[in-house]
């Protein structure tokens, strides 16, 4: 138990690392002094009480991984309007490699990523094609390894995550104000990986 103790001082250090790879970024952000750090922090502090919950430590990658990614994909998004490829697009080898190593111990987790992956990026690129204002390409982008991580976990999540997302924005859009979206998808697809025994599991 002693051991969990020290995710979120290892956070602490992804997270400077996370912001310092922002600065370098040609398309990054800089983001405000410790938000990264303390973000990352507490993402994997969380993670770290779901292990203690039971989350099976052969998961437990992912959403460290997630936790990590995600803090940066928001700085982006609510500092620049953007999502850099730099980090929506590697995301997808680094995934398939995690969940392939997870299928290892739980059969049929692979094709319920897929899935998963297929349902969340194909609403959001119908949604794209059909309203371009109301998603950015880097959406979509996010949308297929967010999409296989909480589908590796139950397919039926991932429109629920699709569904929180879209709640979480809603006034915004009414108001015609423009918000970044992807905060409001990691939000909810990294508790549904960070929590699956109790959600799914």
């Amino acid at each position: 138990m002693l051991i969990f103790a020290l995710f979120p001082l290892a956070g602490l250090v992804a997270g400077h690392l996370g912001a310092r790879l922002l600065h370098a970024c040609p398309r990054g952000a800089v983001p405000a002094a410790g938000c990264c750090e303390l973000g990352v922090a507490a993402a994997w502090a969380l993670a770290a009480a779901g292990a203690l919950a039971g989350t099976p430590p052969w998961w437990l990658p992912v959403p460290l991984l997630l936790g990590w990614a995600g803090v940066l994909l928001a700085v982006c998004d609510l500092k620049a309007a953007r999502l850099p490829d730099v980090l929506t697009l590697p995301a997808y080898p680094v995934v398939a490699v995690l969940l392939a190593a997870a299928a290892a111990h739980r059969p049929g987790l692979l094709p319920a990523a897929v899935a998963g992956g297929a349902l969340f990026a194909g609403a959001y690129l119908a949604v794209r094609l059909l309203r371009p204002a109301a998603l950015g390409a880097g959406d979509v982008k996010l949308a297929g390894s967010l999409g296989a991580v909480v589908g590796a976990v139950s397919v039926p999540l991932v429109p629920v995550v699709m569904a929180a997302a879209a709640v979480a924005t809603l006034p915004a859009a009414r108001a015609r104000i423009a918000v970044p979206h992807a905060p409001a998808m990691l939000v909810p697809a990294w508790l549904v990986t960070a929590f699956p025994v109790v959600l799914a599991w």
